[in-house]
Parts: C-alpha cells; sequence; structure tokens
C-alpha cells in the first residue's frame, strides 16, 4: 500500500490518494471523522481548532460502503479558505500587481520551524510557501490515512491505541492499565483532557499547559502507541529496509516535531545488563509461543514477535511562541522577534492521535506486502492460517 497527500495549511482543501487496500473492506466517512474530532480535541488546542471542522469526503475507491481494490480518494476542505483566497490562490497574480503587495507575505523565518532552510532549499524568498506545507495541519489527512488502516486491521483481530504518557515534567502511572483491554484504554483515553491514562497525572498536565500558556510558552512531552493482536513474523530480518521496527522507527519520526522514538523499554536496555533486558520464551497450548516479559516492545529482528507492540515518540515543544525567539530577516539582514502565527501551547494529546494512525498505517502496509490481499476475505484467511501455524510450530 501506499499513499500521497496533497494542500496547504490555508489552501482550499487537503487530499490523498490511497492505492492497494483490499477490496470488501466497509468504509465510512463516519469512521473516519471519528478520528479526525480526536485530532482536533486535547486541552491546549488553539484557535484554529474552532476555526475548522474537519470533515471527510470520499470522493473515490468506496461503492455502496466497501471498497472496491481501486485507489481510495479523500478529501478534507479548509473551512477557512474563503479568507485566504487571494493570499493562497493558485492562478497567477494580475501583472499590476507586485507579489510583495500581497497581504502577509513571511520573510522572517521562525527559530524552529522549516522556514529558513525549506527557503534555501526551494528558493523561496515568501516563507508563507515553505510554512503551509510544512504545517501540521497536513496530519490532517495522515489520520484519515490511519483511521483507514485501523479499519482494516480491526478486521483482522489488531487493534492499535495511543495515548500520552508525559507532557513537560508530569509523567502518568501507565501501570494503572496493565491488564486492561485496548478497547477498556481506550474509553479511559477518550475521556480525558490530556488522552493519558493516569487521571491523577492529567490534573497536573492540564495545570502544566496552562502555565506555559499563560507565559506565552509551549511544552512537549511523550506518547505511547500499543499494537494488539499481531501474528508473529511481520517484517523481516533479511534485509534492511524490510525490518518492521525500521518502518515504524520512521514512521513516528516523520510526524511534525518528533525527534525520538524507542520500543519497549527503549533507551533503558543501554543501563541494564542483558539478563533484565531480553523476554524469555514459554509456550503453552493454549496460546503458543509467548514471552515472560515484553521489554523488547514485540519485535525481534526486525519482526513482530506476536507479544504488543509498544512504541514511543517524543513532541518538542511547539516552536510558534507568544513569547517569540529571536530570528533575522531574510530580505534586511536585521533581527527581529519572530512572527507568531495562531499557535497551541501543547499538541502533544492531538499527537497521540497522528501517532495512533501513522503506526496503524505502517502495520497494516507491512501486512499487506507480506499476504495476499486484493480481497479483504483472502487476506483474513491467511492471518488465520499464519497465527495456527505459529502456535503449532
Amino acid at each position: 500500500m501506499r499513499y500521497l497527500t496533497a494542500g496547504e495549511s490555508h489552501g482550499p482543501q487537503l487530499t490523498t490518494i490511497i492505492e492497494g487496500l483490499p477490496s470488501l473492506l466497509p468504509i465510512t466517512a463516519e469512521q473516519i471523522n471519528y478520528d479526525l474530532k480526536r485530532r482536533q480535541g486535547g486541552h491546549g488546542r488553539g484557535r484554529r481548532m474552532q476555526i475548522e471542522k474537519d470533515m471527510v469526503e470520499i470522493v473515490g475507491g468506496v461503492r455502496h460502503g466497501q471498497t472496491l481494490g481501486s485507489p481510495l480518494a479523500l478529501v478534507v476542505k479548509n473551512d477557512d479558505w474563503k479568507h485566504w483566497t487571494k493570499i493562497m490562490g493558485a492562478d497567477p497574480l494580475p501583472e499590476d500587481i507586485d507579489p510583495s503587495e500581497i497581504k502577509r507575505q513571511i520573510s522572517r523565518p521562525r527559530p524552529g520551524h522549516a522556514d529558513l532552510v525549506g527557503g534555501i532549499k526551494y528558493g523561496h524568498r515568501d516563507l508563507r510557501n515553505v510554512l503551509e506545507r510544512s504545517s501540521a495541519r497536513e496530519t490532517t489527512v495522515r489520520v484519515a490515512v490511519g483511521s483507514v488502516a485501523k479499519t482494516l486491521l480491526k478486521e483482522l483481530g489488531i487493534t492499535v491505541t495511543g495515548y500520552v504518557t508525559e507532557i513537560y515534567n508530569v509523567k502518568a502511572d501507565t501501570s494503572k492499565i496493565a491488564g486492561k483491554s485496548a478497547e477498556e484504554i481506550r474509553e479511559i483515553v477518550e475521556n480525558d483532557p490530556c488522552y493519558t491514562v493516569d487521571p491523577e497525572a492529567s490534573e497536573k498536565m492540564v495545570q502544566a499547559i496552562d502555565e506555559a500558556k499563560k507565559a506565552g510558552d509551549s511544552i512537549g512531552g511523550i506518547v505511547e502507541v500499543i499494537v494488539e493482536g499481531m501474528p508473529p513474523g511481520v517484517g523481516s530480518y533479511v534485509h534492511y529496509d524490510r525490518k518492521l521496527d525500521s518502518k515504524l522507527a520512521q514512521a513516528m519520526l516523520s510526524i511534525n516535531a518528533f525527534k525520538g522514538v524507542e520500543f519497549g523499554i527503549g533507551f533503558e536496555a543501554g543501563r541494564r545488563r542483558g539478563s533484565e533486558v531480553h523476554d524469555e520464551i514459554v509456550w503453552d497450548e493454549e496460546n503458543g509461543y509467548t514471552r515472560r516479559t515484553n521489554r523488547l516492545g514485540g519485535l525481534e529482528g526486525g519482526m513482530s514477535t506476536g507479544m504488543p507492540i509498544v512504541v514511543r515518540g517524543v513532541m518538542k515543544p511547539i516552536p510558534t511562541l507568544y513569547k517569540p525567539l529571536e530570528s533575522v530577516d531574510i530580505e534586511t539582514k536585521e533581527p527581529f522577534k519572530a512572527s507568531v502565527e495562531r499557535s497551541d501551547a501543547c499538541a502533544v494529546p492531538a499527537a497521540s492521535v497522528v501517532a495512533e494512525n501513522v503506526i496503524a498505517w505502517e502495520v497494516a502496509k507491512a501486512i499487506v506486502e507480506q499476504f495476499h490481499s486484493d480481497q479483504l476475505p483472502q487476506l483474513k484467511a491467511q492471518i488465520e492460517e499464519m497465527r495456527k501455524i505459529a502456535k503449532e510450530f
């Protein structure tokens, strides 16, 4: 499977085309809109979320609620486009208008953004040409894509759940969800303002976000995604580019503002001895092969083990601040305080939704690449056969 996205933050719409989905997969706009609404939520979000009410339109690849096997096309229109038609229009400017006179032209790059480097790379003197595409607004359709992937995975008995584990210096106690099902965890997360699993920590997170906002600052945090129900052997050890963990790491780091990723106990493994890191293998007639622990996060040798896949990503604080940092105007070369676009004090809760969906996409993609997947019933039968083989091996 593969997909491309197109569109700018203040353009008329965001578009994606997904290729390679099995036929006969049940898909509705309602399913996707549910995830889009979650992405816009969470404590700490800014005014943009009040302006845009993201709703998807399925414009190709689905008939009567099922995929056809042809490319799936999705569109999310930008409600705020009506205020940006002159600034962001696709038609050439009239000859009597100087481009430099267009409102909101930007020559002042913001620290922490793609503005300056993107302008250098593509030769843009108006840095709006960079920030419009580098904006996290693009994750809207990536969430839509991931929502489709989660629908496919659910048909295969696989669930993907994301949530916040840390915001700033507040850490959630994740032991509170030990033994809970994916459905139970999701219910807790979706009823929490910070999308976390620890109500006591959530109250402190809200306080930290409010304090940062009052100070004109921003804060980051850590999100965790758990994939349950994966059959063993998805991925490969034979080539670097077929290793599942490398694909999941790339997906996590592709999210705007994410700067690190780890699996299982992650970097803690470097501070322990081998006997405290590796997961002992056990077998019983009911479950087949399992592990006593899951410190490696459900991955060995670039492949799924059948244990839950546990992956975390760290999001830096959003660089657009109401207490702006110093930069340099590319036209005058004079120092200035960086300009302010609409911004969030903290987008970690929303980022947990993005992380959940990009991880779901990579997991679904790896499965489709490994098994025959023209039709959903064929794919389901192969996954069940793989589980059976692994249990009886």
